[in-house]
């Protein structure tokens, strides 16, 4: 070995010695509230990750589209192939710009959340994402203290995953975890459309 060799493997286990005492020191566990927001891609991808990854561990999970309408996607045809553990519905109708209905928009936000609510209310569903739910919230679709309050009342061991730009100030204060996706490059300023197995 060389000295440097010597110094890097030195250094390599005081690092170690110190990151097992932190991680021996966190023992707790509880339900989470995440939160995916920001500009870039992937908020989604990374909810569906978690639930996938939950499916994994034998837990249920209950998944509601605020935004994303009955169209085709990968991650519910695949979640939809463990139907004793995942439930998934659908409830938007298409992105605001689209329908250019607030009445209609609202009721469908307003349909998605009372699903959402028996999602989180309900012990056994372990994760519960809400894709898309910072959108309508940034909209006012919904009572933001009302989603809150149905947040901050579910069983202690759920966690519940909120994804969608522009995530509200009281909701981050809320949350456990937030990771903000910043957007560097994107296909499809270079004339690239979204893709199967990519964006859906």
């Amino acid at each position: 070995m060389t000295p440097d060799t010597d110094r890097h493997a030195e250094k390599m286990k005081l690092r170690k010695a110190h990151q097992d005492k932190i991680v021996a020191a966190r023992q707790g566990e509880k339900g989470l509230l995440i939160v995916h927001t920001g500009k870039g891609k992937g908020k989604s991808t990374a909810a569906f990750g978690m639930a996938m990854r939950a499916i994994a561990h034998g837990m249920k999970v209950g998944v509601v589209q605020f935004i994303k309408g009955p169209w085709e996607s990968g991650e519910r045809d695949l979640l939809r192939k463990f139907p004793d553990q995942v439930e998934v519905h659908a409830m938007g109708e298409g992105f605001t710009w689209e329908t250019q209905d607030r009445e209609r928009d609202v009721r469908a936000a307003k349909e998605a959340w009372e699903m959402s609510k028996k999602f989180i209310a309900d012990p056994e569903v372990k994760l519960v994402v809400l894709d898309e739910l910072n959108i309508v919230l940034r909209y006012d679709y919904l009572d933001l203290v009302d989603v809150l309050d149905a947040i901050a009342a579910r069983p202690v061991d759920t966690h519940v995953v909120v994804t969608g730009r522009n995530a509200k100030d009281e909701l981050i204060e809320a949350a456990d975890l937030v990771t903000e996706m910043t957007q560097v490059k994107h296909p499809f300023r270079d004339g690239i459309k979204a893709q199967a197995g990519i964006e859906f």
